[in-house]
């Protein structure tokens, strides 16, 4: 067995982030929280100390949140950060060992390889690299003209191998709002505009603080209790609703959720950037160009006659006639 055992624990149903945290440093001292419900742990030692397997060690510790907390957990099993990902299915645990990595990575597609760009994937599937064992499999020299000095890094992770270490304690600064429906919805013009002003929301605070997120996380919460989430790369960090919107639009159709009965949605500003180390491209689009022109205007409104006045009018469209929404929010982390 590996040294480096790592488990992917994630909260499906209930509970605190700090909950999490709790149970599983019960188990082991290198954990990291990674907001907004989902932790990193290594468990080598831990394996050692209890003398049991992975899979044991894992469904001791998914016991042990539903005893201590009501939380229902995930937790994927590898011995590598990067391919520690929690594709549990209905078992609630699902162990990688090392020797499976590349049957396990090799057919996933490309766009879901970790820190990997919406632009890189796109440019590997226009020359028909299409799954994570195809890029893994590209001659080193390939991979760098196609991908520039990521292409090292990501041919890295294709094949199981990540070179970040668990940092204790350490939180990505985040931020995130949420919109709780008083009955389940199904995805439609409700969800759409809650989703518009949850961006509408974020991004008003985003620039308030002065900041910029690299990426954003979409959970929703289904009413068996099930959260489903994904996380999208936005082509540079912004702070601007129309592009915090747009991510969360393409996030929610790649859920096709169109059946399915929402209880809750959550939207995660993740990778916090101060704005000022944020760069931003020329718009060449008129229309763009005057909706950034118009939102410091419309921040004023807001702070004076309070949040929300103004928005898009997407924002709009369907007011919910029957669902009591309310929006928290956590704070960046300092």
């Amino acid at each position: 067995m590996s040294a480096s055992v790592f488990f992917h624990v994630r909260m499906s149903r209930g509970g605190e982030l700090s909950d999490l945290m709790a149970i599983i440093e019960r188990f082991t001292p290198v954990a990291q929280a990674l907001p907004p419900g989902a932790a990193m742990a290594q468990v080598g030692g831990s394996l050692r100390l209890f003398g049991v397997e992975p899979v044991d060690l894992a469904l001791r510790l998914r016991l042990q949140a539903v005893a201590w907390y009501g939380s229902d957990t995930v937790v994927g099993i590898a011995s590598s950060w990067a391919m520690a990902s929690a594709r549990t299915g209905s078992h609630g645990v699902k162990y990688v060992s090392e020797a499976d990595t590349g049957t396990f990575l090799g057919p996933l597609p490309v766009g879901d390889l970790y820190g990997i760009r919406r632009a890189q994937a796109e440019t590997l599937r226009r020359v028909g690299v299409e799954s994570v064992g195809q890029l893994a499999a590209l001659p080193a020299a390939t991979a760098l003209r196609l991908l520039g000095r990521a292409g090292r890094g990501l041919q890295e992770r294709a094949r199981g191998v990540d070179h970040r270490v668990i940092a204790p304690g350490a939180s990505p600064r985040s931020s995130s709002v949420r919109v709780d429906f008083a009955h389940d919805v199904l995805d439609g013009d409700q969800v759409r505009s809650s989703a518009a002003r949850l961006a509408a929301g974020l991004g008003s605070r985003l620039r308030h603080q002065r900041q910029a997120a690299r990426s954003i996380t979409v959970m929703v919460r289904l009413a068996d209790g099930q959260t489903v989430s994904r996380t999208r790369s936005l082509v540079e960090p912004s702070g601007h609703t129309d592009d915090l919107r747009a991510a969360m639009y393409a996030v929610l159709d790649g859920f096709g959720l169109q059946r399915a009965r929402i209880r809750r949605l959550t939207l995660v500003a993740e990778q916090i950037v101060d704005a000022e180390q944020a760069y931003t491209q020329l718009a060449f689009d008129p229309s763009r160009t005057s909706w950034l022109q118009v939102e410091p205007v419309i921040d004023q409104l807001n702070a004076r006659f309070g949040s929300g006045t103004v928005a898009p009018a997407a924002a709009f469209s369907a007011p919910p006639r029957s669902s009591s929404i309310s929006f928290t929010a956590r704070p960046s982390e300092p």
